[in-house]
């Protein structure tokens, strides 16, 4: 987000530019010596992954399974630490956005991947193809996954080159999956001998011991699915982690905090118990010369239970744990979390104060709450008569970036990201009860002009960008208050966005001195997923238009709006989530010659006027394309800002949070804007 980075650039300069600092100063753990890879994949260990080989029976969990990573097999930063899988392996499965990571022989270069008629990005509808050369099938339906795939086009060379599945809508929480290779070729058309230690297993050789049964198992589901045994090159399973395992922490702190609140029943949709306590410490009056848009910024805070293991939640502590494993409060230990609100100067109509309905704003990368201070946030406000109000996301702000480079040179520090997470959701769903309780904001002095209350309690709507709108997802999901949200620019999976984003340039430059092997680092950022499910949206993404989490209410939509090459946040990403919540997409998507699909949005149903569920809407100013490959965008201007720029946008936006339908804005055409 550029406006956001305006004071954030220089600090992030400052940070990075001393990591060589911190990283000498990070303690060494102790490892293992014990070591556990897989004979199917000798390159690295871990692979191919996801893969139930690196887990254990557990009859305790919801899958009767739980992630059995070694630390001796884990990846290790050039100062011999390898990461700590300690919290990775509470889990009872694998990311359900997870990609597959494999290294085949021969299968290392473009020409190989045209050969062997891998599924192409740009034409998904190939998954089904009766003789598709790569295959996940869900193990008990024998249903196919959708999915694509991709060599690494930053590989370095052929040695290093995995081939990459991806899902093109996420996996289902708790499913057993199997992946099927077969008939791969070579560049030159020959085909690619299977590795010794699955052939053993394909041809009924001699050996293998207590796997032997799994893989008869494989082969008979397989069979199910038409997946002849003796084409196979490869064929694994793997287990996605259940609900539980991904949102057990969250909803125990978020319940937990509710409940001192009074509100022990989330699921009614009712607002019951006492507001959050807030404390007002700024009010600044604007006069229509210096604001045209806003009358009034009020700032201050509100008290939160801080379930982290350090007073006042700072950047880098984590959850404290229980017996149980889930997150539990130090007695007294709160944070004080910052908010701010502005007042439109439309809250006067005709001179008359009328009360407005609140929204709250979540910002973008590692940025604050200030971004809700920026010129289209003001406008989006005032336009449609609405109150919008910020706090940051804990975990991911201003104040994260110095952790966040110690994380990317010592990955055993991830669960500390991913639990202030947790805790900056927890934030926002205060936040939300404050504006939307009848005792919280509504009552103070400071948001009354001429004596009469601007806001309006008893609903509250969701808007964030860029990152707040890849972390709306998940608070959308887990609030017990939002119902509507908006989420501009977003996506889910940070594995998947991370290596196609401008953004992470920078960082990447940190990471790869700690980790210099592409190989690995594409790999760890795979194992960082799964803790990082818990703190984004793709942990959350079958819980917000279907199946709603326990007490959560049901009925829940989002309207995402996508910039059209976006060099930030890849639109594939977008599409991912909008699969795999079940949103609609406005038709026609884009003019013809602006998608290198061959079908474009493939595999999601049209929205009708007025529709009230989730939908996704295309926003094009004519950037270049995004390449295809595992590459950030690089050429022409950055279209990220363009659709929330756009008035037209705007209105969009209001008459779903607030008029609750889906609303073509853009004449049954393809939706365009102007360049910003």
């Amino acid at each position: 987000m550029k406006r956001s980075y305006g004071k954030i650039k220089s600090r992030q300069s400052v940070v990075l530019a001393s990591a060589a600092i911190v990283f000498v100063a990070l303690a060494a753990p102790a490892t293992s010596s014990a070591g556990q890879c897989d004979d199917f994949d000798r390159s690295v260990c871990l692979q191919p992954w996801p893969n139930n080989q690196f887990a254990k029976k557990d009859k305790s969990t919801p899958t009767g399974l739980r992630l059995n990573l070694l630390r001796s097999s884990m990846p290790a930063n050039t100062k011999g630490v390898k990461i700590d899988p300690t919290d990775i392996n509470r889990a009872d499965g694998f990311s359900p956005g997870s990609y597959v990571s494999v290294r085949v022989p021969g299968l290392d270069t473009p020409a190989a991947f045209t050969a062997s008629k891998l599924v192409p990005l740009t034409d998904m509808g190939q998954f089904g193809a009766r003789g598709a050369s790569a295959v996940i099938i869900d193990a008990a339906t024998g249903q196919r996954q959708l999915i694509w795939a991709e060599l690494d086009a930053q590989a370095g060379s052929a040695a290093n080159t995995n081939l990459l599945i991806r899902p093109g809508k996420n996996f289902l929480e708790g499913h057993r999956y199997i992946v099927a290779l077969r008939s791969l070729k070579s560049a030159s058309g020959a085909t690619l001998a299977a590795p010794a230690a699955f052939r053993s297993f394909r041809d009924k050789k001699s050996g293998g011991g207590a796997r032997r049964a799994v893989m008869e198992d494989i082969f008979k589901r397989l069979a199910k699915a038409k997946i002849a045994r003796k084409d196979l090159y490869l064929a694994w399973d793997f287990t996605v982690a259940s609900e539980k395992s991904l949102s057990g922490r969250m909803l125990k702190i978020r319940n937990d905090a509710f409940t001192k609140l009074g509100d022990k029943n989330l699921a009614d949709n009712k607002i019951a118990g006492s507001s959050p306590k807030w404390k007002v410490t700024e009010v600044v009056d604007y006069s229509e010369a210096q604001d045209a848009n806003r009358t009034r910024r009020v700032s201050g805070t509100f008290t939160v239970p801080c379930y982290l293991n350090a007073p006042g939640c700072p950047a880098g502590s984590h959850f404290k744990l229980g017996k149980d494993g889930l997150p539990v409060q130090t007695p007294g230990n709160t944070m004080e979390a910052r908010f701010l609100c502005n007042i439109p100067r439309s809250a006067r109509v005709n001179g008359v104060v009328q009360a407005m309905e609140p929204t709250m704003y979540g910002h973008g990368l590692l940025g604050d709450y200030g971004e809700a201070n920026s010129l289209n946030v003001r406008q989006f406000g005032f336009e449609n008569r609405m109150i919008v109000c910020a706090t940051d996301w804990s975990g991911m702000a201003e104040d994260d970036i110095g952790n966040a480079v110690k994380i990317l040179q010592d990955l055993s520090y991830m669960n500390e990201l991913a639990d202030r997470d947790q805790q900056g959701f927890l934030n926002f769903m205060y936040l939300g009860r404050l504006l939307a309780h009848s005792q919280g904001l509504t009552t103070a002095e400071e948001f009354k002009l001429d004596g009469v209350s601007t806001l309006k309690p008893g609903y509250v709507a969701y808007y964030g960008n860029s990152q707040g709108g890849i972390m709306g997802s998940a608070i959308t999901a887990v609030s017990p208050d939002i119902s509507r949200a908006v989420l501009g620019v977003p996506g889910i999976n940070y594995s998947i966005l991370l290596l196609r984003s401008i953004d992470f340039t920078d960082y990447e430059a940190v990471m790869i001195p700690a980790y210099p092997s592409r190989r690995d680092r594409t790999l760890s950022i795979s194992l960082m997923q799964m803790l990082w499910d818990r703190g984004e949206g793709g942990g959350y993404i079958n819980h917000i238009t279907r199946d709603p989490l326990p007490g959560t209410q049901a009925n829940k939509a989002v309207l995402m709006h996508v910039a059209w090459g976006d060099h930030q946040v890849s639109e594939l990403t977008s599409f991912i989530e909008a699969r795999s919540l079940g949103a609609k997409i406005y038709r026609p998507m884009v003019a013809e010659g602006r998608s290198q699909e061959v079908t474009p949005g493939w595999g999601l149903e049209d929205v009708a006027e007025g529709d009230t569920g989730s939908v996704i809407v295309i926003w094009d100013s004519g950037a270049e394309m995004i390449p295809v490959e595992v590459l950030p965008p690089s050429v022409g201007r950055d279209p990220h800002e363009d659709p929330r720029d756009n008035q037209v946008a705007r209105s969009q936006m209001a008459q779903f949070l607030f008029g609750g339908t889906f609303t073509d804005v853009c004449g049954g055409q393809p939706c365009t804007v102007q360049q910003s």
